[in-house]
C-alpha cells in the first residue's frame, strides 16, 4: 500500500501531462460547432434598437450573412469593431449582431459612439440564443448561408486577415453551392 502511495503523484503527473500535451498546437479559434451544417436555432428575441420588434430565425433567410456575437463588456469586441465597420461599409457584407449578455443602454451608447456595422442587432440579455449557438464568449462570428444554415464558426476577433483567409472563402463557397 505504501508503494502505491509513493507512485500516486507520479501517476497523476503523467495523466495531467498527457492531457496538456494533447492540447499543444491546437488553434483555440477552431472550436468545433455542432451547428455547422444545421439551421440557426429557433429563437424569439427583441431588436436592440427597436424593442417593440420581435426577431426570429427567419432573419437569416435570403442572404448570406455574418452573425457577430458581441458585448460592450468585451475588450476584443472593441478591437474588432473598426474591422466590422470596414466590412459593412467598404465590402458591403451583411452583418447581424447578437448583443450577448449586455445592457441595452450600454449597447446603444456603444453603437452611437463607435458606429453601427449591423443591419440588425438581436438583443440577448440572458444569453439564450448564445447558449443555443454554443457560444463560449465574445467575440464569435458565424457564417450563415441564404437558407439560414450555419456554414462556419469563428472564435475570436475578425480582422482583415481572418476576413481574407477564413471568412471570405467560406462565403464564396456558400455562394457557389447556394
Amino acid at each position: 500500500m505504501k508503494r502505491f502511495l509513493l507512485f500516486l503523484p507520479l501517476l497523476v503527473a503523467v495523466v495531467v501531462g498527457v492531457f496538456l500535451f494533447k492540447g499543444i498546437g491546437k488553434d483555440p479559434t477552431k472550436l468545433d460547432s455542432a451547428l455547422v451544417g444545421k439551421p440557426v436555432p429557433a429563437f424569439t428575441l427583441k431588436d436592440l434598437q427597436s424593442p417593440e420588434n420581435t426577431l426570429n430565425e427567419s432573419l437569416f433567410r435570403g442572404d448570406i450573412t455574418l452573425l457577430n456575437v458581441w458585448g460592450t463588456w468585451c475588450p476584443s469586441c472593441r478591437d474588432e469593431h473598426d474591422d466590422l465597420m470596414w466590412l459593412a461599409n467598404e465590402k458591403k457584407v451583411a452583418i447581424i449582431g447578437l448583443n450577448y449578455k449586455d445592457s441595452r443602454d450600454d449597447a446603444l451608447v456603444w453603437l452611437d459612439k463607435l458606429g453601427d456595422p449591423y443591419s440588425t442587432v438581436i438583443y440577448d440579455p440572458k444569453g439564450t440564443l448564445g447558449f443555443d449557438l454554443g457560444v463560449y464568449g465574445a467575440p464569435e462570428t458565424f457564417v450563415i448561408d441564404a437558407s439560414g444554415v450555419v456554414r462556419y464558426r469563428h472564435v475570436g476577433v475578425v480582422n482583415t486577415r481572418v476576413w481574407e483567409q477564413v471568412l471570405l472563402p467560406v462565403i464564396e463557397e456558400a455562394r457557389e453551392n447556394g
